[in-house]
């Protein structure tokens, strides 16, 4: 008689093999060169953001004489303020120039002479043979300047505020 083959057994889980996992991979670089590379790179995030923070810093008087500036448009706007206001863009101005200029090569200067250094200070002559001659009228003048003038005055300073290079 012939014998049957016997069947193979039925796969069961108890035969199953775990499958061997590769080793781990470190998230770290392993050479010496990564770190440096590293250790520059945040040198120079570092060197950067102090870059700008200085550069902030350093030109906190703009942005305080940009918002006195501003104050003193909102009350040009109103007819019973706009003689005091206006009579405040000189001060405003010789504030502004104080703060980073030497007191004793500034303080005295005035008329043609303050004008001229002002104009030092900004490419062009806005301040000799523009609007900015108007600065000469508030301060020593009855300050009656056209509502155009005053527009054009205003554009100078917001933009010599801006601009202007330390002389």
């Amino acid at each position: 008689m012939l014998a049957l083959p016997v069947p193979p057994p039925a796969p069961s889980i108890a035969d199953l093999k775990e499958i061997p996992l590769p080793p781990p991979v470190p998230y770290t670089p392993q050479t010496a060169g990564w770190w440096v590379l590293l250790a520059l790179v945040l040198l120079l995030v570092l060197w950067y953001v102090a870059l700008r923070l200085y550069r902030w810093w350093r030109n906190r008087y703009r942005r305080a004489a940009q918002k006195e500036l501003l104050a003193i448009e909102q009350a040009m706007a109103d007819p019973s303020r706009r003689q005091q206001a206006l009579a405040a863009l000189p001060a405003l101005v010789k504030r502004t120039v104080l703060t980073w200029a030497p007191r004793d090569a500034v303080a005295p200067l005035s008329g043609e002479a303050w004008l001229g250094y002002l104009d030092q200070t900004l490419a062009g002559e806005g301040f000799t043979h523009g609007p900015g001659r108007y600065l000469q009228a508030l301060v020593y003048g009855d300050g009656a300047i056209a509502s155009g003038d005053t527009d054009a005055l205003m554009s100078l300073l917001h933009r010599w505020i801006d601009d202007h290079v330390p002389a």
